[in-house]
């Protein structure tokens, strides 16, 4: 059975096994021993904290098999996106130039350099084995941390976004960095994003062009990056676009993939989730798969399982599974059809 749960201390080998596997571009995930080990560090504190507010607090979750103890992918909330340093992005709107003289009225899109979504709630750190990409335990992975923005509500923001991997090619070239960040950064595009894993994207978002960029001023090959999501993000992108989240004029600084935003509120998974007690028995009549999660904060566990709910009545469960989420008869239970 795959549980989600927490990550701690001893998972650092294999943490760092998945951030030397997970995609070019996930900075959150640096394969670098001592980085990572600040992650857990700053993990294990957020889940121990007494917050009754959103802040600087991350929460790092890790997909284990409980048959062999292995770890199957990560997943990460950061409680307030730009809570210690400004979380850039680049927008893209439209500049509107105007001729009275000759009645010409004309808008050409534009990228500038803003850090608008500071204080939201940031969802990152994504990464699945690869023999798991698209079945039910994607779905766990990113979802069941949306169940637990559900249980623990006034720790996160009125609002969530996420960053989803912009296009590069199979040699780590990305067309929209060689056209606007190369040429402020002598960095090809893998060393750029490998330094902000190492590091923060501060230092180099602080010496990006302060001034817009005009959109037809860029080469073909970049403007089709804008807001183009890498073929092995996609999966990560449909899940969240299934719970309500929705592109909007932001993209990433160095890939120009696009950013997820929606209303915590009105996120499917925190909106349409409901609460069933467990009621232990041997046999479980299968009928429909639900994503499952118990409320603890330090004991959180979430698993796929299939089952027979039937709303306002107790909710069957194996020993099996009350022992992955930690309940026993009685016990609350967040569920949601998948």
């Amino acid at each position: 059975m795959l549980v989600l749960r927490p990550i701690e201390q001893t998972d650092l080998p294999q943490l760092q096994q998945l951030a030397r596997d997970s995609l070019l571009g996930v900075t959150s995930l640096p394969d670098d021993s001592e980085r990572l080990q600040e992650k857990i560090d700053a993990s294990v504190a957020s889940f121990a904290s007494a917050a009754a507010a959103h802040g600087p607090e991350s929460y790092c979750f890790v997909l284990e098999d409980l048959d062999s103890q292995r770890l199957r992918g990560c997943s990460e909330i950061l409680a307030t996106a730009g809570h210690d340093e400004p979380f850039y992005s680049l927008r893209n709107r439209h500049f509107t130039s105007a001729s009275r003289e000759l009645n010409i009225e004309h808008g050409v899109p534009a990228l500038s350099l803003c850090h608008d979504l500071n204080d939201h709630t940031l969802l990152r750190g994504f990464h699945i084995d690869a023999a798991l990409v698209r079945t039910p335990f994607s779905e766990l992975l990113s979802r069941a941390r949306l169940l637990f923005i559900a249980a623990h509500a006034p720790r996160f923001a009125e609002a969530v976004i996420t960053e989803i991997v912009g296009y590069s090619d199979e040699s780590g070239h990305s067309p929209f960095w060689d056209a606007l960040g190369k040429h402020f950064f002598d960095l090809p595009y893998a060393e750029a994003e490998r330094l902000c894993g190492l590091q923060s994207r501060r230092f180099l978002a602080e010496l990006m062009p302060q001034y817009p960029i005009y959109v037809p001023m860029l080469p073909p090959a970049a403007q089709e990056c804008i807001g183009r999501v890498h073929p092995d993000g996609q999966e990560a992108f449909d899940i969240l676009e299934r719970e309500g989240f929705e592109t909007n004029s932001y993209i990433d600084l160095f890939d120009a993939g696009p950013t997820l935003y929606a209303r915590t509120a009105n996120i499917r998974s925190i909106a349409h989730s409901q609460i069933a007690c467990v009621q232990q028995q041997t046999h479980i009549d299968a009928r429909r798969r639900f994503l499952l999660s118990n409320d603890a904060l330090q004991g959180f566990r979430a698993i796929v399982a299939e089952l027979d709910y039937q709303p306002d009545q107790p909710l069957p469960l194996s020993p099996a599974m009350c022992a992955a989420l930690n309940v026993v008869n009685g016990s609350p239970i967040r569920l949601i059809a998948l």
